[in-house]
Formats: structure tokens, sequence, C-alpha cells
């Protein structure tokens, strides 16, 4: 991997070319928990950035690089900016005005073509693709040689084989606590971002639908992990009453299993010193669930290949 630097200052005509460009762009700006200053934002607006070494690339290339552009966010772009930031994006690209839709909302799915660029978008729901997270994000492919682009996000297509862990998803206890939890793979623990004092609380009450719907067992997918939640943000607990239960945080290795990533993939720096767990918790908030990666660009290789 080839560190480039800042992306400000970053020149698309004198980079390397690249047949693929990915891209997030930071979604603070856009996330409903944010302050919605959508793509004027400080954050998002490095979106900009990203688009203008798209062009002096495809510039200095007679416009041969790149071939495909993937950019991925928060759901909130679709509605940030009075729904006018994803507008935005999609002109920025084309380079040219794209009507907004008769609803005045923008579909989940949606196709826009302007000459040669062939645009897709589509909402990937994680919880579809093997984790048990349901993390809602906004994949955008863009299309620089053919009409591609549907192919890769509309086509249905196998899963690709995950991590023997996460296929198992076995679960290990709380450091010291010697106490397995149950088999997610029949049933998964519920995380709800409240107090361990309303824990304990609704759990004492004996209202047991309202302690199996929030706190115990529960067929429901992992709310998205946030990045500024730390470990004591994720609380969830482990038993089926108050008496024989208690609350613990996850641990990163089950977050990183929420992921699809291998476990310890966060544990050790570049240098191979190792991570503190607060800084495991936010990387892992800020990350991209893998399964759902894979689908997009395994989608450009088959199309690429079968050119």
């Amino acid at each position: 991997m080839e560190h480039l630097g800042d992306i400000t200052e970053m020149h698309g005509g004198s980079t390397r070319p690249a047949h693929i460009i990915t891209f997030g762009s930071p979604c603070q700006d856009m996330s409903t928990i944010g302050q919605r200053e959508g793509l004027g934002g400080k954050e998002s607006g490095l979106f900009y950035q990203a688009i203008r070494i798209i062009d002096e690339m495809r510039l200095a290339t007679n416009g041969e690089f790149p071939v495909w552009a993937v950019w991925k966010n928060v759901m909130g772009a679709f509605s940030s900016g009075k729904r006018m930031d994803f507008k935005r994006v999609l002109e920025a690209f084309t380079k040219s005005a794209v009507p907004m839709p008769r609803s005045a909302r923008w579909a989940y799915a949606g196709m826009v073509r302007e000459r040669l660029l062939d645009i897709a978008w589509r909402l990937i729901d994680a919880r579809y693709w093997g984790v048990p997270q349901r993390r809602r994000r906004i994949f955008l492919v863009a299309d620089f040689a053919a009409e591609r682009s549907s192919r890769i996000l509309f086509k249905p297509r196998g899963m690709l084989q995950t991590a023997e862990s996460c296929q198992k998803m076995w679960h290990y206890s709380a450091k010291g606590s010697g106490i397995p939890i149950s088999e997610a793979g029949r049933e998964l623990p519920t995380i709800r971002p409240f107090s361990q004092r309303s824990m304990r609380s609704a759990a004492k009450s004996g209202n047991t639908k309202k302690f199996t719907r929030c706190f115990g067992l529960s067929t429901d997918p992992f709310p998205t992990l946030l990045a500024s939640g730390g470990g004591n943000y994720f609380s969830i607990w482990q038993g089926d009453n108050y008496e024989g239960g208690f609350i613990r945080n996850l641990t990163p290795t089950e977050c990183e299993r929420l992921f699809g990533l291998p476990d310890g993939w966060t544990e050790y720096g570049a240098n191979g010193e190792e991570i503190s767990h607060n800084a495991r918790y936010k990387a892992l908030g800020n990350a991209i669930v893998l399964p759902c990666a894979e689908y997009v660009l395994s989608g450009i290789k088959e199309v690429s290949t079968n050119a």
C-alpha cells in the first residue's frame, strides 16, 4: 500500500493512474446523529476533493482512468441538506443537472446515465450480508467506460465465504467471567444504548416481555455500532433474568465479528504495537462491513472479466 498523504494536496494528474477509486468522504455532517451540515460541512465537504482527483486523473489519461469510482456513505446522505445533498453528489459525478424525484425523496436504489457515465446506487443493510448488525449504507458505483453499474449493484450473486469464526458466530465471555454466551447462530443478544441503571431497572422489574425485547435474547440484529460510542456505550445484558444475569461490554473481538472481520484484525498497529480497546472500538465504529464491500468489488471484477 502506498500512502499518498493529505488528500487536499494530491493532484490526480500526477498520481499513478488507478482502475478503481473508492472513497467514503467523512459522514459526520450527513449522519442523522451529527450536526447535519451536509456537503457544505468541514468533514463531508472532502467529497469534492475526491471528485477533483477523479477529474484530474481522467483529464491526464484522456478519459482512460479511473474506469470505476465507488462512493459509500451513511443513509442520512439521502436527506441531509433538505434532500439536496444527494442531488449534488450525482451532479458532481455527471457534471450536469439531475432532477429531483417527483416524490422529493430519493429512492433506496436508482440509476442515472449521462453520455458515457453510468451510475447506480443502492442502500445495503449489512444484516442481509451475513453479519448480525443492522448497518445501512449507500453504495454508489460510477462506470466511466460502459453501462455496467446496474449489473454490479442489482444482480443477485452468491455470498462470498466468510471466515470460519464468523460462520459459527462463536462468542467469548467477558474477560474473567468464565460464563459463555448462548450460541448466536440461533439467537442473538440484543444491544440497546441505554444506561446500566436503566438496564438493571428493567431487568429487576420482572416485566418479562419488556426485558426480553430490550435486554434478553432476541432474533433482532445488533443496531449500528457508532464510532463515538466507546466500550461503555455497547453494553449488553447477559442472562435470562435479573438474578442470573449481569451487564457487560462487547469485547473488541465481538465487534470485529459484527463487521465480518477476522478475529484480532484491530489488535495491532502498523508497527506491531498493541492498540488500546478504546481506539479499537472507535476504529470499528468507523469501519465498513467487509461482506458488503466484497459484494460490490466482486461485482466489478465479474463484469470487468466478462467484458
